[in-house]
């Protein structure tokens, strides 16, 4: 990047330097009209009633805060608000916002009405934080020219703007800026029906021969993630063409997928290590995160927000005070017996959990 460039956020995000085909090819997925997403029925209708009384009274759209684990839309959710206002689209995110004036230099270039979509919201500085509590409730920058006794503070009117915000961890957000969004919604993991039929849009866009088993397949194994669906559609799309005659069907999608290391959960290679190493070489455990983390070669983050959390929904793994527990689908799926007796924590018995001899048969 040149130096014209350098310190300027929303360039340095909209800069990548992924393959510039992969990239239009995953714009061109996401849907452009609320009424191409599919999904997230209970928020559709309140982005539909929102939009419509703002385009009534030709004014901007409140700002908005879409929280939830990646993958469910929340990005294309901001594309689909700034489409249907007509309105203009900057796109930066949280740890590209470093100091206060590169906000700054982000709101005043906004035009009236556009759309500004923050990712990752929950990762601000503090300093760019504050900035924004006024920008949102009365659109009005304040700025401080100068150091020392000499300093002074201006404040700049800025054009009525609709803030995005995009999370992953909700609980990081402080209150204050949580609070001065006018729509905090939540995204869930979709159903199996709509993920069927997101990989069948998706196929028709990027010119795939599917079959409704084999996308039917794909969405059973995608973990209620659109994005995964996209991903392992385009994945499956590879194998029907080296491997097939170009159609997925249901046969092509499963031993495409096998050969990815896909199960049929829609586990991937660092989950059945997860398991593995949970059942095998701890006993089941109790196991801490760090330990488990360095059994698989991952970091204890990774571990933690990519893996556990599928795991955890399935039933597999149990968090407890005092580590990591495998559960006996855990065995199950592994294709292990599940052991005759096993004791759980004193603590998780105390908070009203189970007994072993009903967890473990």
């Amino acid at each position: 990047m040149g130096p014209e460039t350098d310190g300027d956020p929303e360039i340095r995000l909209l800069a990548p330097s992924a393959d510039p085909v992969e990239i239009a090819e995953e714009s061109s997925l996401r849907p452009r009209h609320l009424d191409e997403f599919v999904g997230q029925a209970a928020l559709k209708e309140h982005l539909t009633i929102m939009l419509e009384a703002a385009r009534r009274r030709d004014e901007a759209v409140d700002h908005m805060l879409f929280a939830g684990p990646p993958g469910l839309g929340k990005t294309s959710l901001a594309g689909i608000v700034a489409n249907e206002m007509g309105a203009g689209y900057r796109v930066t995110s949280g740890p590209a916002l470093v100091r206060a004036g590169d906000l700054a230099a982000l709101l005043t270039n906004l035009g009236e009405g556009d759309v500004l979509f923050v990712d990752e919201i929950h990762r601000l500085a503090r300093p760019v934080e504050e900035i924004l509590y006024p920008a949102m409730e009365d659109f009005q920058l304040d700025i401080v020219l100068g150091k020392g006794p000499a300093a002074r503070s201006l404040r700049l009117d800025l054009p009525r703007f609709t803030l995005i915000g995009a999370t992953t961890r909700t609980g990081l957000i402080t209150g204050p800026l949580r609070d001065r969004f006018g729509l905090v919604a939540r995204l869930d993991y979709y159903e199996v029906p709509e993920l069927e039929v997101i990989v069948r849009r998706s196929a028709g866009v990027l010119g795939a021969k599917l079959d409704p088993s084999g996308g039917a397949e794909i969405a059973r194994r995608s973990r209620g993630t659109p994005r995964l669906a996209n991903r392992l559609l385009k994945r499956v799309r590879d194998y029907a063409d080296v491997r097939g005659d170009g159609t997925i069907d249901h046969q092509t999608a499963r031993a495409g997928l096998e050969l990815f290391q896909v199960d049929d959960l829609g586990l991937d290679k660092v989950d059945r290590a997860i398991l593995e190493a949970m059942c095998c070489r701890f006993g089941g455990g109790p196991v801490g995160l760090s330990t488990m983390a360095v059994s698989v070669g991952e970091a204890p983050e990774t571990v933690e927000d990519v893996y556990e959390p599928f795991l955890l929904q399935l039933g597999m793994l149990m968090r407890t005070p005092r580590g990591r527990v495998a559960m006996p689908l855990a065995w199950e799926h592994l294709g292990l017996p599940v052991p005759a007796r096993l004791t759980l924590p004193a603590e998780v018995l105390a908070e009203g959990a189970d007994p072993p001899s009903t967890l473990w048969s």
